[in-house]
């Protein structure tokens, strides 16, 4: 018996498993939220001297819209139901994914013109070796990105203007229609990410 309450007193000083679990979960979930917030920075590496500014500057643009976007989307769940807290820090999110978007459109229509250079442009190479991947990403891509910024302007003034009078019954359409299209703005711009890297992936500029 003496020789075992030594031994249990080590074991009871080892970390639990679900402490474990908990650093291991947050050091991945931190570690992977750094890389991905490091994708833009890659194209710093590029040898076009084209890549190296409006590949940077637009990724980066883009990155911080469609994060500050997502996270104002999926609040749009809770403020549905009703959810009064998180009113004021949605019109903070809604008027700064408004102005991420409208920074990610004017670097994105940067890009597009390189994209659509005549000789040596992606859009050229791509029309002629993958057209697939121009008329299904690229041309989503074009026109989705766009209704991000004016789905912000409507649902930014709408936030305002109501303030908190927007949770009352009476303004059930109009929180309904705001939620809505706070979620289709989510949509378009995680869309718009994802059919961009294709793009990217398939031809640089």
């Amino acid at each position: 018996m003496q020789t075992q309450e030594p031994i249990r007193s080590e074991i009871a000083n080892f970390p639990r498993q679900l402490d474990i679990a908990t650093i291991c979960v947050y050091g991945l979930s931190i570690l992977s939220a750094g890389l991905f917030l490091f994708l833009p920075l890659v194209n710093l590496l590029s040898p076009s001297p084209w890549q190296r500014s409006m590949g940077s500057i637009h990724g980066i643009a883009t990155l911080l819209a469609v994060l500050v976007i997502t996270y104002a989307g999926h609040l749009a769940f809770p403020l549905l139901r009703g959810v009064s807290k998180i009113l004021p820090q949605m019109r903070t999110l809604v008027f700064w994914s408004t102005c991420l978007s409208f920074l990610a459109i004017v670097s994105g229509n940067w890009v597009y013109m390189r994209y659509r250079a005549p000789l040596g442009g992606a859009r050229a190479w791509l029309r002629e070796n993958t057209p697939l991947v121009h008329y299904i990403f690229m041309e989503y891509h074009e026109f989705t990105v766009l209704f991000t910024f004016p789905l912000g302007v409507a649902c930014t003034w709408i936030l305002w203007k109501y303030g908190d009078s927007i949770l009352e019954k009476h303004n059930r359409p109009v929180l309904t229609a705001t939620c809505l299209g706070l979620m289709a703005m989510m949509f378009f711009a995680i869309g718009g990410l994802v059919s961009g890297l294709n793009v990217a992936r398939m031809h640089t500029l």
